[in-house]
């Protein structure tokens, strides 16, 4: 069996992204690990919604720490890094960021876990995060480095698909879908067109886990928010599938796993 170490920014990253294959790689026999960059401390919560004298950072610790268990990982480390908040916000600038970070540095701390586990898969996300997210951004950079120092062969960008994103927002109506995020320049900003896409993973099997692991991340993710308030019919098409882009691929590559061809 194989070992994949998922990298995200922020608590709650791991549920969204790559919920549905961790608990699938888990399942499977596969050594899951999962890093978090940050503790998520910019996140927004309720006024009264922590205990007296609770730190945001510690109760989505404790949150993350619940959802690693409901979706296999046999480990769960964060680099030491603060939420660097939305790109173009005070936060960016903030001493400790990990958008400030030294990408050498940072990528040392990963590459550290990275030969220490002895990881045959690495995950990141696509060179612009996703959605332009700094601490995103900086998981790419960092991760990429990380892996090269480790030498780890198969790294997995996380991605969105824009068309298959964008067909959904077409049938929301018909899926029952809440109102949707703004799709306003989502052919530039959110994803990876399709045709870039290596690796589509079906997760149809663990998406009881990948909902209970976002609702573990109750701070963030409530009942009534997009991701949790649609019904099932809706929540498979968006979820079912978690795509990626594996780097070096030859081109024209198209897999359902990440550990194709491993042992």
């Amino acid at each position: 069996m194989a070992t994949a170490v998922f990298f995200h920014a922020h608590p709650d990253d791991e549920s969204i992204a790559t919920g549905g294959t961790m608990a699938k790689a888990a399942a499977a026999g596969h050594r899951v690990v999962l890093v978090i960059a940050t503790r998520g401390e910019h996140g927004e919560v309720e006024d009264g919604y922590l205990d007296d004298d609770e730190h945001l950072w510690q109760r989505r610790e404790q949150e993350t720490a619940a959802s690693a268990e409901i979706l296999g990982a046999a480990r769960l480390e964060f680099l030491g890094y603060v939420d660097s908040g939305m790109m173009g916000t005070p936060e960016n600038d903030a001493p400790g960021s990990f958008w400030q970070a030294d990408p050498d540095e940072a990528a040392e701390r990963l590459a550290h876990i990275l030969r220490d586990e002895d990881a045959d898969v690495l995950t990141v996300y696509d060179d612009h995060g996703n959605y332009g997210h700094p601490d995103h951004i900086q998981v790419h950079r960092v991760g990429v480095l990380a892996a090269e120092r480790a030498g780890v062969q198969r790294v997995f960008e996380a991605t969105v698909d824009r068309g298959m994103f964008a067909s959904l927002a077409e049938r929301a109506a018909e899926l029952g879908l809440p109102e949707m995020p703004d799709t306003d320049g989502v052919d530039n900003t959110m994803g990876s067109p399709s045709e870039v896409i290596t690796t589509r993973v079906d997760v149809r099997d663990f998406l009881d886990q990948k909902r209970r692991s976002m609702q573990a991340h109750a701070s963030q993710i409530g009942e009534t928010s997009f991701f949790l308030s649609m019904p099932p019919k809706a929540f498979e098409a968006v979820w079912g599938t978690e795509v990626y882009i594996r780097r070096d691929a030859p081109m024209g590559t198209v897999e359902d796993d990440l550990f194709t061809g491993l042992p």
